[in-house]
């Protein structure tokens, strides 16, 4: 049994729960760029290639909605566009748009920052190619907040029309509120299998991630050490989904989660069991 989680591992589809859907569908086609692949009565599943579902949305009227950095949950999921000129058009977009937007250069990566009508967060970012990833002395990438060239990235879209995402837009990594950052090093490393390539003391975060990614989850403790769980039903995060490329790898994941202690339980399609911060994971395979 391997003791690492296979290095073709990604993110897969987020859930979140809403309180309006049509509201949602609106701000989710009209400024984050998706389509609607399938809609049922409470839910719809958005797509950028009109193929592979990235974020589901459901709505629940009478949701408690917490206020930010007081639980648990998501702080934000992102979507991965393929280039920088891609990342352009959409910054493009937003200011078109009005959009209240943040944005950082992580050196690894140039990000924007927004918010869907429910507060749940949303990055929509371009890697840097690779060879420029730098790492320390630790063997941790060197990441950083810096602002954004604003102009080099608007000139890379050179008003190029918007249509949404571009298909080959995925969920590039997650970013969690946990409670305590040794209990999610335990768990996401110790037990699941990822490794950490960026422990931020000084942040209060730790990112870890399969294959050598800049992260594929970020973990902060933002919300405060020892944060609750969100009420149970809350606006937010339903469940995020790792997709492992083939059941063999599924199931190495599983035995090291059992052999833990690890609660899985199966579906047809999925197997699922919950973190130490009552965040609920899926597993899938491509």
């Amino acid at each position: 049994m391997n003791t690492v989680i296979h290095s073709d591992t990604q993110i897969g589809l987020v859930r979140l729960r809403v309180h309006n859907l049509t509201r949602s569908i609106e701000f989710y086609q009209s400024v984050i760029g998706l389509n609607v692949l399938k809609r049922e009565e409470k839910t719809a599943y958005l797509s950028a290639n009109g193929q592979s579902v990235l974020v589901e949305i459901e709505e629940h009227v009478d949701a408690v909605r917490v206020q930010p950095r007081t639980t648990t949950g998501l702080y934000h999921f992102a979507l991965l566009v393929p280039t920088r000129k891609d990342l352009g058009v959409v910054l493009q977009h937003m200011l078109e748009q009005k959009m209240d937007i943040g944005q950082s250069d992580h050196y690894v990566s140039e990000a924007l920052y927004l918010s869907d009508p429910d507060g749940n967060g949303i990055e929509i970012y371009a890697d840097r190619p690779r060879s420029t990833w730098k790492r320390d002395a630790s063997n941790h990438y060197v990441m950083g907040s810096e602002p954004i060239m604003w102009r080099e990235l608007l000139d890379e879209a050179k008003d190029e029309q918007w249509n949404g995402l571009p298909q080959e837009t995925i969920i590039g990594h997650i970013h969690l509120h946990a409670s305590d950052l040794e209990l999610a090093k335990e768990f996401y490393v110790e037990k699941l299998g990822f490794e950490v390539v960026g422990d931020y003391k000084a942040m209060r975060a730790l990112f870890i991630a399969a294959g050598g990614y800049h992260h594929h989850i970020g973990l902060n403790v933002w919300a405060g050490i020892g944060a609750p769980s969100p009420p149970k039903g809350a606006i937010g995060l339903v469940y995020y989904t790792i997709i492992l490329p083939d059941s063999t790898a599924r199931n190495d994941v599983i035995k090291r989660l059992d052999k833990n202690g690890i609660d899985v339980k199966t579906n047809e399609d999925f197997y699922v069991f919950t973190d130490p911060f009552g965040i609920e994971i899926r597993l899938a395979c491509k």
